[in-house]
């Protein structure tokens, strides 16, 4: 009998010894904020008070049973870089892509998506190219990639009519400026494609959607990351998030959120 209670409380002891480990370890997680305006689906949105959308799903998966805790926090898109840059948030999500100006800040992680650009126009005017756009008028968030490579294509080219860009508020949603396209207000949008299809059939719109076939970027065209401070906190960040990427490719996870987000595969080329 002795030898019974002896092991029982042994056992006891043991089980109370996990259960405080497992405690601990819980209550030693590093907390970081993950910054988003939860307004960009199908990357990033809010179902009822839940996070929900493909960056989001990543976020999930690479932190997943990690040291990590992740926080997700919704705020204004012109807010997320500079809260990023401030380090006020760890992590920006929020269908980012690289550019040099913001290289020159932040840190990118390892793409997480490719997306390729698209025009979105009126019925029946299908702009294939940037040159068509020449003399149109567009509204665009100021600082986005979006806008540069209008403000580029401006640039070199003085002696063509140029594309007229009316600059919005970044809490001016991309749903806002595609019905300006259907009352005649502006001529165009330039965003992903993925976005682009996602919202004109989720708003019921009766636009045109048309790829982009200018090379309008180099290798990093159409590909879509984190953004992360240019510190050493975004640094040792940016080696476990590029880490776990790796991993989550080659396991299928990203196929698979891809799938469940975008309706098709937009990662097996992100390397």
């Amino acid at each position: 009998m002795k030898s019974i209670i002896k092991t029982f409380f042994l056992a006891l002891a043991v089980l109370l010894v996990g259960v405080i480990s497992s405690v601990a370890h819980a209550e030693s997680k590093e907390s970081i904020t993950v910054a988003t305006d939860s307004d960009t689906a199908p990357f990033t949105y809010k179902k009822g008070n839940a996070f929900k959308g493909y960056d989001v799903g990543v976020v999930k998966a690479i932190f997943k049973g990690s040291k990590y805790k992740v926080n997700f926090k919704t705020v204004s898109f012109d807010s997320i870089a500079v809260g990023v840059d401030a380090g006020k948030y760890d992590i920006g999500a929020n269908d980012y892509n690289y550019n040099e100006e913001r290289a020159k800040r932040y840190l990118f992680s390892a793409a997480i998506s490719r997306s390729n650009y698209a025009i979105i126009s009126a019925k029946g005017k299908a702009y294939t190219s940037l040159s068509q756009l020449s003399g149109k008028t567009t509204e665009t968030i100021s600082g986005v990639n979006y806008a540069q490579i209008l403000e580029n294509w401006n640039a070199k080219h003085p002696n063509k009519a140029p594309i007229a860009i009316n600059y919005v508020e970044g809490t001016t949603g991309i749903s806002s400026r595609l019905k300006d396209i259907e009352t005649g207000k502006i001529d165009f949008v330039l965003y992903d494609s993925i976005s682009s299809h996602y919202i004109v059939k989720d708003q019921g719109m009766d636009l045109t959607i048309s790829p982009v076939k200018d090379k309008v970027e180099k290798s990093t065209e159409g590909l879509e990351y984190l953004l992360l401070p240019k510190n050493d906190k975004g640094k040792t960040l940016k080696a476990f998030i590029d880490k776990r990427v790796k991993k989550l490719k080659k396991d299928g996870t990203l196929a698979k959120l891809s799938q469940t987000y975008f309706g098709g595969d937009y990662v097996s080329d992100i390397d």
